[in-house]
């Protein structure tokens, strides 16, 4: 056998048997991930050591099958590129705040590491800015925890939130550029922001302030106004799906705040409503109803993109076609709205299902950590960080699998979009500060 049979023979052998490796690897680092949250036998420094190992062996596997079957060496590159960042959050952000919480940290890094990977493997060059945003997010975000133990005023700036929320929603509305009929973001400097993620972070510290410490009814019909005019600025902008995610924000925080099961029907009755307000008033929302119920009907128009995210998910199977030999490409905004589409069909299902566990983890060691702190103030901000962060998930993959009609939100550190990774990246290192902060509350308490 000459040498290049051979060695395309053995490129054929470690891709087609990456195949099976990759997912396996992914459900036990899966497994340790739930291990972790109900440990009982005081071996969660093990276990996180262990995750580390298997998050480092994914990358190295996902990324030589890239190399491998494309036969580029800039994949290489690219990827001691990723293992950089990846090591400066494993590794760094704990020496630096030896109380964090690697659950979280070692979530992020996995969940990120798999969409850089995906994404260059569907454009390259997004992945090359995704990179540098991921890596500017960081560079913000370290500063997060430190600033948290040391600012004491963020409850009292209740309204000033509110307000630059709103002002910031308007800017958009009036200024902003469309991006497929809605008008979500502008472009300075030949960068592109969507403030919506952005308002994110200061709706939830709106919403925490302003009940914390009174829940009456007076209160939250005030607090109802302002989250009110948040959600019509963004329906006016026809950013339907951020303007669900903030209602659905505001719903539950408010029943974290009050404990009363009234105010969580209003906001299911409510919420209907104003789903059948929107379907008769927007056209793109009847067609997707409309394409949601019936998608091969439509198939060669609004239709398209469903059905074709469907084959991809079906082509893939349990095991996936493998990185590069399949066709996500022909998805429509297969990087921002389909990209668990696009894993599942190369990664396969398996793979798939492990990437929703692992975030379904994040979400429940969130709502653990909201339950054990004292401060209502901050525990209002985890818990409504944990609602929007899982919702986004449902959206994103309910839309993706024909669950639920198409909402157009992206995978949280999987998916493309700057505004996206940065938001989620500073929400994450909000809850790790609040963490650390309630982990130094209780050694002064317990040392009283």
């Amino acid at each position: 056998m000459r040498k290049e049979e051979w060695n395309k023979a053995m490129r054929e052998y470690v891709t087609e048997l990456s195949k099976f490796i990759i997912p396996a690897l992914m459900a036990i680092y899966t497994l340790c991930s739930f291990a972790c949250l109900f440990d009982k036998w005081g071996k969660k420094v093990a276990i996180y050591a262990f995750q580390a190992v298997f998050l480092f062996m994914i990358q190295l596997f996902l990324f030589a099958d890239l190399a491998l079957v494309n036969g580029d060496l800039e994949y290489v590159f690219f990827y001691a590129f990723v293992q950089v960042l990846l090591l400066a959050m494993a590794v760094m952000v704990p020496a630096i705040y030896d109380k964090a919480n690697r659950l979280l940290l070692n979530n992020m890094c996995m969940l990120s590491g798999v969409g850089l990977c995906v994404i260059s493997r569907l454009s390259f060059g997004r992945a090359v800015r995704q990179y540098i945003i991921m890596l500017l997010s960081l560079a913000v975000s370290l500063f997060i925890p430190w600033a948290l133990s040391r600012i004491r005023f963020l409850k009292k700036l209740t309204w000033a939130y509110g307000i630059l929320g709103i002002v910031m929603l308007g800017a958009v509305l009036i200024y902003s550029e469309v991006t497929y009929g809605a008008e979500i973001s502008f472009t300075i400097g030949g960068v592109t922001f969507q403030p919506s993620e952005f308002v994110k972070i200061l709706f939830l510290f709106f919403l925490a302030a302003a009940l914390w410490d009174d829940t009456s009814f007076p209160r939250v019909a005030v607090t109802a106004a302002v989250a009110g005019a948040h959600v019509v600025i963004l329906v006016l902008s026809k950013d339907l799906g951020s303007a669900l995610i903030f209602f659905v924000g505001y719903v539950f925080v408010v029943f974290a705040a009050t404990r009363n099961y009234l105010y969580l029907c209003a906001g299911a009755l409510g919420g209907s409503g104003a789903a059948w307000g929107a379907y008769n008033l927007f056209a793109h929302v009847r067609n997707r109803v409309i394409t949601w119920l019936d998608p091969w009907a439509y198939i060669d128009n609004e239709g398209f993109s469903i059905t074709q995210s469907l084959f991809a998910i079906g082509s893939g199977s349990w095991f996936g076609m493998g990185l590069s030999k399949g066709n996500p490409g022909a998805i429509p905004f297969v990087e921002k709205d389909f990209i668990f589409s696009s894993v599942c069909e190369e990664l396969g299902v398996a793979f798939g299902i492990c990437v929703i566990l692992v975030t379904l983890s994040c979400f429940l060691e969130m709502m653990k950590m909201a339950a054990r702190i004292r401060d209502r103030f901050y525990q209002l901000i985890v818990y409504g960080i944990g609602i929007m962060y899982i919702f986004q998930i449902f959206l994103t993959v309910g839309g993706g699998t024909k669950l639920i009609p198409l909402t157009g939100v992206t995978l949280p550190f999987v998916s493309y979009g700057g505004s996206s990774v940065m938001t989620t990246m500073i929400m994450f290192f909000l809850i790790q500060g609040i963490y650390i902060r309630m982990q130094q509350e209780g050694e002064k308490h317990s040392a009283r």
